[in-house]
């Protein structure tokens, strides 16, 4: 009788230890951050041989509200319809070095979510990583080059 006790407390010892190291390693699991790394665009900005000349045109043709730097697109975002998002369209003059390293008249703009681990993520896979990530009180940027030498810029807002 006392063998069999003792064997009973043994295997429930086991089994509760068992569950115990699953269920730490589970939240390990858990904490891992999981991002959706791309979570829309976040602007569109091509070089043109007359800033002003193409805001204008835009206005005037196609209705759009321009400042400065171009107009901003407001929208709902899907997942919370509460959440507005806003995305950038931008004409900048042709000698314009904002693209530079790339050689492209183009640049687009995504909207990310942890901007700081998806750089960590994307030295690890060998991406060229431009410069340092920003800070201004309108979000995070930071500036990457895809396969083919076009500067893309990741902003987290």
């Amino acid at each position: 009788m006392k063998r069999n006790s003792i064997l009973i407390f043994a295997l429930l010892l086991s089994f509760s230890f068992g569950f115990a190291v699953k269920s730490v390693l589970s939240k390990e699991t858990n904490e891992t951050p999981k991002i959706k790394k791309v979570t829309g665009i976040g602007g569109i900005f091509f070089k043109c041989k007359d800033p002003k000349k193409m805001r204008e045109w835009y206005k005037t043709n196609l209705g759009f509200e321009i400042d400065d730097y171009g107009t901003n697109f407001q929208w709902w975002e899907c997942a919370d319809s509460t959440k507005k998002g806003t995305t950038q369209w931008s004409p900048f003059p042709e000698q314009t070095k904002y693209f530079a390293p790339s050689t492209k008249d183009f640049m687009i703009n995504y909207r990310v979510q942890n901007l700081a681990y998806l750089v960590s993520e994307l030295k690890k896979g060998g991406v060229t990583i431009v410069d340092t990530i920003e800070t201004y009180n309108y979000g995070k940027f930071v500036h990457i080059m895809d396969v083919e030498g076009n500067k893309i810029e990741l902003w987290e807002p």
